[in-house]
Order: C-alpha cells, then structure tokens, then sequence
C-alpha cells in the first residue's frame, strides 16, 4: 500500500499524471471516494500522463468516455449510475479490461464484483482541510506492486 497526500486539485492531477506514465496495456485502475474527492481530477492526470490530447471529462451520463490520442488508449467508466453489476457486462467491460488500454472505473465499488482480481485500487479521501486529500494505492498483482515502487520513487509526490 502506499499512501499520498495532496494539498490542492493541481497536486491531485499530478499524481494522476505521474500513474498514468506508468500505466500499461490492459492497466485496471478503480477510483473510490466521497462525491467532490477529485476523482475526475485524479483521472484528468491519468489521460495527461498517457499523452491523451482530448480534455477528459468525467462520462457521468454516457458511463463510458474513450480516449485513443494517447500512447495507449484510455477507457474512462463512471458507473455510479448504473442499478447493477450485471449492466458492466452489457457495457462489454471484458472488452475493455482485456482491451490494449488502460481502464479507470470511477465509482469502482459499485461494480467491485465484475472487476478482475489483478488491479490497482485507489481511494481518495478529502481531508479537514477542503483542499487536501489522502490518497491511497493497493496493488492486487505483481505488475500493480512494480507499478507503485516506481510511484513511490518519485519524491516529488511523496509528501
């Protein structure tokens, strides 16, 4: 596990943007946290650190927003509106996570049981202050553990 603390929405979109350098092909990335906890700043990060041209904006009526401009593409799900697991499967989300693209699933634990085991779980935590938040990384795979060593490399985000 590695916990990240960010003062501000700039320090929240860094850090997404130092994970999504180092996301790969076929990357699962599941965001949790209260409404207003910087998910969408989180992934905004994500899509810069991909190289993804598109402003990303969270898919929060359309469920899915893709990106392909990047060096790989990037599958932005918010499935906070969806009644069921069941509708992921409609969605075609086996596509996407076995897919040549990194996937970020806002919302995660509402579709937890669909979510493959090897993954990279995240959860952002506003903090007393309005601007600060926790954040904090669980590795589910060999791949997500080499992932957050070289997260925790970078000093610049390890405050």
């Amino acid at each position: 596990m590695v916990r990240l603390f960010s003062k501000s929405a700039e320090d929240t979109y860094r850090i997404g943007e130092k994970l999504g350098r180092l996301l790969f092909s076929g990357s699962i990335v599941c965001l949790t946290g209260d409404l207003g906890a910087g998910k969408t700043a989180f992934t905004q990060g994500i899509g810069k650190g991909l190289g993804i041209s598109e402003h990303v904006v969270s898919p929060t009526y359309t469920i899915i927003n893709e990106y392909t401009t990047g060096r790989i593409p990037l599958y932005h799900f918010d499935v906070y509106r969806l009644g069921s697991s069941d509708e992921m499967y409609e969605l075609g989300c086996d596509e996407y996570f076995y897919g040549d693209g990194a996937t970020v699933l806002e919302w995660a634990d509402n579709v937890d049981d669909v979510i493959p085991d090897e993954r990279l779980w995240i959860t952002i935590r506003k903090l007393e202050n309005p601007d600060e938040r926790e954040i904090v990384f669980e590795a589910s795979g060999s791949d997500y553990e080499k992932l957050l060593k070289e997260m925790e490399k970078d000093e610049d985000i390890s405050h």
